[in-house]
């Protein structure tokens, strides 16, 4: 019998956009909550989703505070990268979902891919479904960017998160006109 005790520490912090949770360990963050709940749904909704008993969980205001910093810039405007930064644990995912859900925090803020291209890229050329169920079940959205993720014909397929799909659309609008901004503001 597994008698370690794992620390999940959480924070829940305000955005320009409402609320965004996080929750993680030493090994790095296991799970965020999108904007639109209530506090306290969030707070709920982390208590729930905890791995097991044996998690002690706690709150700290300043858990992962350059992330919280970086979380907050990206609902400013900015355009922030999380691909490499912070760890993120994926433990007790299944391999399949695992190789998606990595190779989709590589796709660059204001880009977009397919559904079937994300499939291709970790070698399951016909698993364009299943890739779409692990988006939906993505743990970490936004520091993993299942919203960056379409249907081969452009639409925007589903979204999970509150809000939906047009939680999804307001983030994919939003992260172009980022791009753009920052774009034009380059020196030649």
């Amino acid at each position: 019998m597994n008698n370690i005790m794992i620390m999940l520490c959480y924070t829940i912090f305000r955005t320009k956009w409402g609320y965004f949770g996080l929750t993680g360990t030493d090994e790095g963050i296991c799970r965020t909550f999108l904007p639109g709940l209530q506090r306290q749904e969030i707070e709920q909704k982390m208590r729930e989703g905890r791995r097991s008993s044996n998690d002690n969980f706690r709150w700290d205001k300043d858990f992962q505070h350059d992330l919280q910093e970086q979380i907050m810039a990206y609902y400013e405007g900015e355009p922030v990268d999380f691909s490499r930064d912070p760890a993120v644990d994926l433990n007790g995912s299944h391999p399949f979902a695992r190789r998606v859900l990595q190779a989709c925090r590589k796709i660059a803020f204001g880009r977009t891919t397919t559904y079937s291209d994300l499939a291709r890229q970790v070698g399951s050329p016909r698993a364009a479904r299943a890739v779409g169920s692990v988006m939906a079940g993505n743990p970490i959205p936004l520091i993993i960017p299942c919203h960056r993720v379409l249907r081969t014909d452009s639409g925007l397929g589903g979204f999970s998160a509150p809000g939906g799909t047009a939680i999804k659309q307001k983030m994919l609008r939003h992260e172009q006109a980022g791009s753009t901004h920052h774009t034009s503001k380059r020196p030649s």
